[in-house]
């Protein structure tokens, strides 16, 4: 089993920074790609980005140039750095992992319980 934690949300007012964390534990062989989606009330959960162990990264274009995805990969740990922050950023913000439990089959994904980001006007 794999669990994934985050942490790093709260609630910040438009213009400011957070930086939210993503920490994977359990048995685990690798890790493949890891991500960052969230979900704003009413609406369905989306992409914001994501990076592959390789570190090749993928943005929403709402977020190209104010957030900054990385990852530890000996920590299996991935980080999110939002800057330049705006009220629709607002939402439940979730990581999640492509993991190998094995050295053979394929990764299974795997979700965190979600941390909550809300940007005030």
């Amino acid at each position: 089993q794999v669990h994934l934690v985050e942490s790093g949300g709260g609630l910040v007012q438009t213009g400011g920074s957070l930086r939210l964390s993503c920490a994977a534990s359990g048995s685990i062989f690798g890790i493949d790609a890891m991500g960052w989606y969230r979900q704003a009330p009413g609406k369905q959960r989306e992409l914001v980005a994501s990076i592959s162990r390789g570190g090749s990264t993928t943005y929403a274009g709402s977020v190209q140039v104010r957030f900054t995805i990385s990852r530890d990969t000996a920590k299996n740990t991935v980080y999110l750095q939002m800057n330049s922050l705006l009220p629709e950023d607002t939402g439940v913000y979730y990581c999640n992992a492509a993991a190998r439990l094995g050295p053979a089959g394929p990764p299974y994904v795997y979700w965190g319980q979600g941390t909550q980001v809300t940007v005030s006007s």
